[in-house]
């Protein structure tokens, strides 16, 4: 029997889940066994889970689950260094050459576990089957324009905290701008991160450019980026990547003055976004980059969490059809996902 454990997420301002009550509803109905971790946080509260079947466990105390339990959670594990025994889905960010990589793989490696990383389960095609990006479009679209607006009237991008619903994202904004029109250019416009972007200026009746793979084929870097108030980066930084902006992009005749790298990838050699190099925060949402004239880039790197409800029961709506293929973990997405996985630690 297949024994799903979901974690409660041990990071800070990490709210989502993976996986719904309705969605426990059908993996019980298949004889899946669900344990659910208590959690302060976790945007979906405990009792739905319990009753309709699920088992309750304290929090984070996944270590100590049954050696056959597959234990579920998205963001990072905490970075202790001890081996890890179990088979773990979540967000591993280990593929890259992200600096984390090796030594979360080395823990696998040493445990005798199985990382399935989310970013690996892809379908035959080699697309991704599950993923947050509209909602990290969408939010981080969204942190963008307040730091521009916040810029705009003599500022730095105040912290920032989840929203109850993108409804009270876009009131919170329009706020902020006060009838201010900034124009926007997204590269990757075509995909889910820059399709939800796109969504969030033009609820907020921006001037938007979308761009996607047919205007970067020339190579890059792009002059028409720098004539924009915005630049969202939405794409998949890979090998052969084009650079979108120059790491002296600061010190040239520009109208850019806020960066959104909604990819957010800055230990990535394939960054094709190098004026910065560390992600941002909640607390911190921009690092300024260069002054006079400004330039700010905002690269927090959980940005559905913002919109939690939304961004969690979308993402479980997209992953349960393949978690109740757990039992057939040698095929499928999940085969892939192992053999990705053989191929990094072999």
């Amino acid at each position: 029997m297949v024994h799903l454990w979901v974690r409660a997420e041990q990071r800070q301002n990490e709210e989502r889940v993976g996986l719904t009550p309705a969605g426990a509803t059908a993996l019980i109905a298949k004889g899946f066994q669900v344990t659910v971790e208590e959690s302060p946080v976790r945007a979906l509260p405990l009792q739905p889970y319990l009753d309709v079947g699920c088992t309750r466990a304290a929090y984070a105390s996944w270590p100590d689950a049954p050696p056959d339990a597959i234990i579920f959670g998205l963001k990072e594990l905490p970075e202790d260094g001890t081996p890890l025994p179990h088979r773990h889905i979540l967000f591993g960010h280990a593929y890259k050459g992200q600096p984390d990589g090796p030594a979360l793989l080395a823990r696998f490696k040493a445990g005798g576990g199985t990382l399935y990383d989310l970013e690996s389960l892809v379908d035959e095609r080699g697309r991704r089957v599950a993923a947050f990006g509209y909602w990290a479009g969408f939010a981080g679209a969204g942190v963008s324009v307040k730091a521009w607006a916040a810029q705009d009237a003599g500022g730095i991008c105040a912290p920032v905290a989840r929203y109850a619903d993108k409804t009270a994202m876009i009131a919170a904004l329009a706020q902020e701008l006060n009838g201010r029109r900034p124009t926007a250019l997204i590269i990757g416009a075509l995909g889910r991160v820059g399709t939800g972007a796109a969504d969030l200026c033009e609820a907020l009746g921006l001037r938007v450019t979308r761009w996607d793979m047919a205007e970067t084929a020339s190579g890059g870097p792009f002059p028409e980026v720098l004539a924009h108030d915005l630049f969202f980066n939405c794409i998949l930084a890979r090998p052969g990547c084009p650079v979108f902006v120059p790491a002296d992009a600061g010190t040239m005749d520009r109208q850019l003055r806020v960066i959104g790298d909604i990819a957010c990838d800055p230990g990535s050699a394939y960054n094709p976004v190098p004026v910065y190099d560390r992600a941002t925060s909640w607390a911190a949402p921009v690092v300024r980059v260069h002054d006079a004239p400004p330039l700010d880039v905002m690269a927090i790197d959980n940005l559905p969490s913002l919109l939690p409800i939304e961004a969690s029961e979308d993402f479980a709506a997209q992953l349960l059809p393949h978690l109740l293929a757990l039992d057939d973990l040698e095929h499928g997405v999940w085969g892939r996902a192992q053999a990705e996985y053989t191929r990094f630690t072999r």
